[in-house]
C-alpha cells in the first residue's frame, strides 16, 4: 500500500470513535397495587396507576441510553415495565422465568401485617414456595443468562425483574462501590448499571433520580419489598 494511501487509511481509522463499553442496566419494576398495600405478590399482579408513571417516567430517562436488548421477567408487573422501554427504544422485549420474584407459594396474596412469621428469615420455607437456597440457585442460572447475552450481542442491555433478584445478584455477583452494602429495599423502577465484563462492578446503585418530580404529583409509597 502507498505510504499516502496508508496515512489515510491510519488517520480514518484513528477518527472513528471508541466503542463504548458494554452495560447492564438492572431495572426493578413499578409499583403495583400490591406493593402499594404490602401484600406478597401474585405473579399477574399489574402496575398500579403510579407504577406506571415510574416506568414511563425509566423509559423516558433511558430513551437514549443505546440499549439494544431487553430481558425481563415474564410476570406481569416486570413485562409492563419493559413494555415501556421497549416502545421508546424499539428494542423487542425477551421474556424468561428465571428472572420471577421468588416463589413464596401459599402466601402470595396475603397482606403482610397479616403474618405472623419473618417472611424473609434465611430458614424459612414457605409452602409450596422457593427456599433462599432454591431461588439462589435459580438467580445463578438468570445471571448467566445475562451474561451470555451481554456478550453475545455486545450490546447494552436492559434487565427488568424483581427487588430480590436484584437483591441477590448485588450480594452475590457484583462488586458495588467501596462502602456501598447491599441494598435492602430495592426502589420500584430502581435502575443500577453494572459494567461488563468481569469483575461486574456497578457504576450506579439503586437510582430513582429519573423519578424526581414526580413524588409531587404522586407521592411514592412506602411499597412492598416483594
Amino acid at each position: 500500500m502507498p505510504r499516502t494511501m496508508s496515512r489515510i487509511c491510519a488517520a480514518s481509522a484513528s477518527s472513528r470513535p471508541a466503542r463504548s463499553p458494554v452495560s447492564i442496566y438492572l431495572i426493578r419494576h413499578g409499583e403495583t397495587l400490591g406493593n402499594a398495600s404490602r401484600t406478597v405478590q401474585l405473579p399477574d399482579n399489574p402496575l398500579s396507576p403510579r407504577g406506571v408513571a415510574q416506568a414511563e417516567r425509566l423509559a423516558e430517562h433511558l430513551e437514549h441510553a443505546g440499549i439494544a436488548a431487553i430481558l425481563s421477567s415474564d410476570f406481569a408487573r416486570a413485562a409492563q415495565t419493559a413494555e415501556r422501554l421497549a416502545r421508546v427504544t424499539g428494542v423487542p422485549v425477551l421474556h424468561d422465568p428465571l428472572l420471577r420474584e421468588r416463589n413464596f407459594g401459599d402466601l402470595r396474596g396475603t397482606p403482610y401485617a397479616e403474618l405472623a412469621l419473618d417472611l424473609f428469615a434465611p430458614d424459612y420455607a414457605p409452602p409450596n414456595g422457593e427456599t433462599w437456597e432454591v431461588f439462589h440457585v435459580r438467580v445463578d442460572r438468570a445471571w448467566a443468562l445475562i451474561q451470555a447475552r451481554a456478550g453475545a450481542a455486545r450490546v447494552h442491555l436492559a434487565v427488568v425483574t424483581h427487588g430480590l433478584v436484584c437483591r441477590s445478584l448485588a450480594a452475590r455477583h457484583l462488586l458495588l462501590p467501596e462502602g456501598e452494602p447491599v441494598p435492602e429495599r430495592w426502589e420500584n423502577t430502581g435502575l443500577t448499571l453494572v459494567d461488563h465484563p468481569a469483575p461486574w462492578r456497578v457504576r450506579l446503585l439503586n437510582s430513582v433520580a429519573h423519578l424526581d418530580g414526580l413524588a409531587a404529583a404522586q407521592p411514592l409509597s412506602d411499597a412492598g419489598a416483594v
